[in-house]
């Protein structure tokens, strides 16, 4: 009987270890079954090609050129309102001196050069005593302001760090509502972050936020941190500076806006030649015509600027033009409303002379005015009713 067992048990050992071999070295000559815990994957194909509708050249093509802008300076801490107490300085003089504290903000920019030269918001730089850029790569420098123009909202940096990689200028002027974009930036200082979306709106103005207006609407998501970075096309080029949002809560609710690329740049190479932005200028304050007001003129359409004001000794002053007058063109150039002419005029350089055209008492005429230059805004000059 023990003999039995024993060649049983060699018997045994002998089949489990073949069965071991099998499975591992041959599994597929083992019988197939439902094995509990076993499940067939399928992997797709490591090709390196983009699907079909993807964007992934796009960022790869656009990102590098796509900064993180940091910057600091010192803000006064209001002092206690006991501090400015008369009585108390009676006693205690001025030795309770207010104090400073150190403030970051962040936003993102955009290199544009090789040489280092980086288009931003004014808005993202302005009154900063330091400016650092992070680059996708990890590298960091500090930066320096060329110049920037208030209102268009745009800045230049510039930073020394050799041959940078600089993004490709699209067409923005070719852009339609539809098109695919794509906002690149930094927002809430989360990283580099890509958001997709499309054109809504094209010439979008009026909205306060700026002095010139003619902005890019999309629905990409933009959202704090992302000011002063990329929208670009399908293509990875540049047509966008992600500017603003409209939101109640500083979030992102799909209505964001960009300052087109083409005026970018020629802000942008103004500001490089001369360190600042020279526009034209009249001496008058204007406003839109409404249905009502276009009525009281006895006109058939509410296009045109209307002019409200009109500065002593200003340009338009000695030209003849007068309060009531209605702008209807620019050097033959159809105007529609206050901010067509605004624009209209800036084109203008100092010193030449502009063919105004404007209906006065139903009556149309030329005015010739010789253009001086666009003084330059005070800090709370910001709204279309400005001078201009």
């Amino acid at each position: 009987m023990h003999k039995f067992w024993l060649i049983f048990a060699q018997t045994v050992t002998i089949f489990l270890a073949v069965l071991f071999v099998v499975s591992t070295l041959r599994p597929e000559l083992l019988p197939q079954g439902n094995h509990v815990g076993m499940v067939t994957l399928k992997e797709a194909v490591r090709d390196g090609a983009s699907k079909p509708g993807g964007f992934s050249d796009a960022v790869q093509v656009a990102t590098p050129s796509v900064v993180n802008v940091f910057t600091s300076k010192d803000v006064k801490v209001p002092a206690h309102p006991l501090l400015d107490d008369p009585m108390f300085r009676r006693f205690f003089g001025d030795r309770f001196e207010s104090q400073s504290r150190r403030s970051s903000s962040l936003g993102s920019g955009v290199i544009v050069s090789p040489e280092g030269y980086i288009l931003t918001n004014h808005h993202v730089v302005e009154a900063a005593d330091e400016i650092d850029i992070a680059l996708m790569d990890g590298r960091k420098a500090r930066a320096r302001i060329i110049g920037s123009d208030p209102e268009t909202d745009i800045a230049v940096i510039k930073v020394n760090m050799g041959v940078l990689p600089a993004i490709t200028f699209g067409h923005s002027d070719h852009a339609k509502v539809g098109d695919m974009v794509l906002a690149i930036g930094n927002p809430f200082g989360v990283g580099q972050t890509v958001t997709m979306g499309i054109i809504s709106a094209l010439g979008r103005s009026h909205l306060g936020i700026n002095t010139f207006e003619n902005f890019i609407q999309t629905d990409a998501a933009i959202n704090p941190g992302n000011s002063g970075g990329a929208l670009v096309d399908a293509s990875g080029n540049l047509i966008g500076i992600n500017t603003a949002i409209v939101s109640p809560n500083g979030g992102s609710l799909g209505i964001g806006f960009a300052i087109p690329a083409n005026i970018a740049k020629q802000i942008m190479e103004q500001i490089i030649q001369t360190g600042g932005v020279t526009r034209g200028w009249i001496g008058v304050e204007v406003q839109d015509l409404t249905p009502e007001l276009a009525e009281s003129f006895k006109r058939n359409s509410a296009d045109g600027a209307l002019i409200a004001g009109v500065l002593k000794d200003g340009p338009a002053d000695k030209a003849g033009m007068k309060p009531g007058d209605i702008v209807v063109a620019v050097d033959n150039k159809v105007v529609n409303d206050s901010s067509g002419m605004l624009n209209l005029i800036s084109a203008i350089p100092p010193g030449e002379t502009g063919a105004i055209t404007v209906v006065r008492s139903q009556v149309e005429k030329i005015v010739k005015i010789k253009v001086g230059k666009r003084p330059k805004p005070s800090p709370q000059e910001a709204d279309q009713n400005a001078m201009e």
